[in-house]
């Protein structure tokens, strides 16, 4: 039952995976060498684009260590959605309805997310969309959302065209490609197969590190000069 005299029980209190992940950021040190942080790169695949109906139905990670893809610690799962009617969605992730009634729900899934991630700051490739979805989940199966940093490549991209285009960049912002696909192709990274959160994710993780090494170059050391350096990402999401 609620006492109404204390706010603090009026909403569920947050899961202990979320508390944890809190707490460990609350004092949270951005001035250490990039190689001492450890990232997961994470990718997800929806049943579309609406932010107020669509939902997760595959998450796919990877972790970094020592600004190295640790390829023995991955994590990807399909999740069965509460709406199972097939979308236009369909047709670019090609999951199927067979894949995804098998699939567990995303009060089991979630969880163990959270899990894997903790410490970690996130990164993605147009990290802002990934982040409305896990957190609207998260606030609605854990109680809470997630407290992890993060940086989104899509921003390091941009960051790092500016730099190697100059005047052209400011002129014709829009003749430049940043989708994922394109951004490998261009700079000679591994190939994965788009539109698969796993590899996604992979493919992203080798965006980051290839990013990430220009920018040491350019004299941007620690997690807090990539953050000023040119607004990549964001403390919270």
């Amino acid at each position: 039952m609620f006492d109404l005299l204390n706010p603090g029980t009026w909403f569920p209190r947050a899961a202990p995976q979320l508390r944890a992940n809190k707490d460990f950021f609350a004092s949270f040190d951005q001035g250490r060498p990039l190689s001492e942080y450890t990232f997961v790169v994470c990718d997800t695949e929806l049943t579309g684009l609406n932010k107020k109906k669509d939902e997760l139905i595959s998450i796919g990670a990877v972790t970094i260590r020592d600004l190295q893809i640790d390829l023995s610690s991955m994590f990807h799962n399909f999740i069965k959605p509460e709406n199972m009617d097939p979308t236009q969605a369909t047709l670019v992730h090609r999951i199927t309805p067979q894949q995804l009634e098998a699939a567990e729900p995303i009060d089991v899934v979630l969880p163990r997310f959270v899990e894997y991630i903790q410490g970690s700051l996130l990164v993605g490739h147009h990290l802002p969309l990934d982040m409305h979805f896990l957190n609207k989940a998260t606030a609605r199966v854990m109680g809470g959302t997630l407290s992890n940093p993060g940086v989104d490549t899509m921003r390091m991209a941009q960051g790092y065209k500016r730099v190697q285009l100059g005047h052209y960049h400011e002129h014709n912002p829009r003749e430049i490609s940043y989708s994922l696909d394109d951004l490998g192709r261009e700079y000679n990274l591994p190939q994965f197969k788009p539109h698969d959160a796993l590899e996604d994710a992979l493919q992203t993780a080798y965006l980051f590190l290839y990013l990430i090494k220009k920018f040491r170059k350019g004299g941007l050391v620690t997690l807090k000069d990539i953050f000023q350096s040119g607004r990549v990402g964001s403390f919270r999401y």
